[in-house]
């Protein structure tokens, strides 16, 4: 027999019924699928890989390739909706304001850029996919692509730490996935052992500023360390310190810049590429977010750090690069492995100087129009070596002398992405690009890093023309050739002359570049000109507020 419910008890049990459904409800947040698809799509068709991996036959594997390509452009093609950069969720639902991830109009660009990126990365790797498993490349690839897009829009430490760390794990084994190399197992391994020691750091700085705060949202902690109380002040500022220090070795910022020759070397070069591109990119907008939104109370020091910081990294990395032996084995990608560490350098000027700035924001779109720039022609690079690779593996600086000679517009292109890297004509955006990083910290943060800079430019520019003249030197012909066998030689049809001295023989068949990777070079040389011809494109995020 059921009772029925009356009177004041009726009334208090209808009241009860009403607060528990008002507490549950107010715990279900609604996901905005549009901002986060950016992020979402990567993750999503990484599964359908994965999956599909264990179902095509060996003959059909190349159709993985196309997917996550597909998948990549299908992400970029979700930024559309997000330009007008106002769009939050995963909010807190006793305060809205505290969101976990947010697509302003700095994410949205760092996003263009590492989805970009990977794009590119994918098609680098399309003509080499015989010597690696298939299902596992491109699942790893696409699932650290995720981690990179989800990076500038986490906006708590916590999601901003497994972002980061969702970048970087699927990276280890990309390193490493060249089976039975030697030089792979030691890259990956030297580039492991260092970012577990980095994630260790940064988790140790990043306890210590949620023990200060009692928060782990950005703008939060940001209200909390400029009233944190007296005894914790010294725990907040070690934390502070090593969540930067942490950031520092993931982004091979001197002097924690010891694995990257090495991984660089040892990787697949397409991997090379990705991780001197978007691991960077990744790495310096979550710098960007700890330093200027979280810590901006401790701009006195951290400001100092990273300017110390970036004197080291461009000084390390220009020097080391201008000695590097033309005839060495590798001696190209490390050229490039070290000119990333560099360009770090110059990135990292801009924070420095938003730690003087009275509007620190304005100094953060003078790096990412900076890491635009740098992206775009850095790639193009590592695709030309990539290309070079096929016939000559020991890429040796060396391998480019005579280059004109055999692939005339291919040398064009890499003289055009060196000029932009050095900053010198006609590759105007890199000059424009190195006049905004100068002009962030005259005036603004200490004078003498920008005597540093300016001191690094011109060691920059010794290595650059160095490279760039060897393109158009005149090629060596090989030993078993005299000069008048090779003269007669070169004006064979179909054959090339050897470009390393002694490495090729003259005579050997010319290759036809894939597809996929004279797509790459193109895209990257098309972009690098449009940049150049309309620097503003660029530039104009130098002269605005991001965030």
């Amino acid at each position: 027999m059921s009772i029925p419910v009356t009177g004041s008890h009726a009334a208090s049990s209808h009241g009860t019924g009403t607060l528990a459904a008002d507490a549950v409800g107010s715990l279900v947040q609604s996901v905005d699928w549009i901002a986060i698809a950016p992020a979402a799509i990567p993750a999503a068709v990484a599964l359908v890989v994965l999956v599909a991996d264990l179902f095509l036959p060996k003959e059909r594997k190349a159709l993985l390739g196309w997917v996550t390509i597909a998948g990549l452009a299908l992400a970029g093609l979700a930024l559309g909706p997000l330009r007008a950069g106002h769009r939050k969720t995963f909010c807190l639902t006793t305060d809205a304001g505290d969101c976990s991830y947010a697509a302003d109009h700095f994410t949205v660009v760092i996003q263009l850029l590492v989805l970009g990126g990977a794009l590119l990365t994918a098609l680098l790797s399309m003509h080499d996919m015989e010597k690696y498993p298939a299902g596992e490349y491109w699942f790893l690839l696409l699932s650290s692509a995720a981690g990179a897009a989800l990076l500038p829009a986490s906006r708590d430490l916590a999601t901003l730490v497994v972002a980061l760390e969702v970048t970087t794990l699927p990276a280890f084994a990309l390193v490493g996935i060249k089976r039975g190399d030697r030089l792979s197992s030691e890259a990956a391994l030297k580039f492991f052992l260092s970012s577990v020691a980095a994630t260790a750091v940064t988790l140790l700085g990043v306890s210590f500023v949620y023990a200060a705060t009692g928060t782990l949202h950005l703008a939060s902690i940001a209200d909390g360390l400029g009233d944190v109380q007296p005894q914790l002040a010294t725990l907040a500022k070690v934390g502070a310190v090593l969540t930067l220090v942490g950031f520092a070795f993931k982004l091979a910022a001197a002097p924690f810049h010891f694995w990257v020759p090495d991984t660089y070397v040892g990787a697949p070069l397409p991997i090379a590429a990705y991780l001197s591109v978007v691991g960077k990119a990744a790495g310096f907008s979550g710098l960007i977010l700890i330093t200027v939104i979280a810590f901006e109370p401790y701009a006195d020091v951290w400001g100092p750090v990273v300017a110390v910081l970036a004197a080291l990294t461009m000084t390390v990395g220009n020097v080391a690069a201008l000695r590097q032996r033309a005839g060495y084995a590798h001696s190209a990608v490390r050229l490039l492995a070290w000119s990333s560490i560099g360009q770090a350098g110059y990135l990292l000027v801009p924070i420095a100087a938003a730690a003087y700035s009275d509007d620190p924001e304005h100094q953060i779109g003078t790096t990412v129009a900076y890491a635009l720039m740098y992206a775009a022609v850095n790639l193009g690079a590592f695709a030309v070596a990539a290309l070079v690779a096929r016939t000559a593996p020991a890429n040796r600086l060396t391998d480019y002398r005579g280059l004109y000679a055999s692939r005339p517009l291919t040398a064009l292109a890499l003289a055009f992405f060196l000029l932009c890297l050095a900053g010198l004509p006609p590759g105007v955006i890199g000059l424009f690009a190195k006049v905004a990083v100068f002009s962030s910290i005259v005036g603004t943060g200490p004078a003498w890093l920008a005597v540093v800079m300016a001191v690094n430019v011109v060691i920059a520019l010794v290595y650059y023309l160095r490279w760039t003249a060897l393109l158009f030197a005149k090629p060596e012909a090989g030993p078993a050739t005299d000069a008048g066998a090779a003269e007669g030689t070169a004006k064979v049809s179909g054959t090339v002359v050897g470009a390393v001295a002694g490495a090729v023989t003259v005579g050997v068949p010319a290759t036809r570049a894939p597809a996929p990777l004279t797509a790459a070079i193109a895209l990257t040389a098309i972009a690098g000109i449009v940049l150049s011809g309309v620097p503003q494109l660029v530039l104009r995020y130098a002269s605005g507020a991001l965030l």
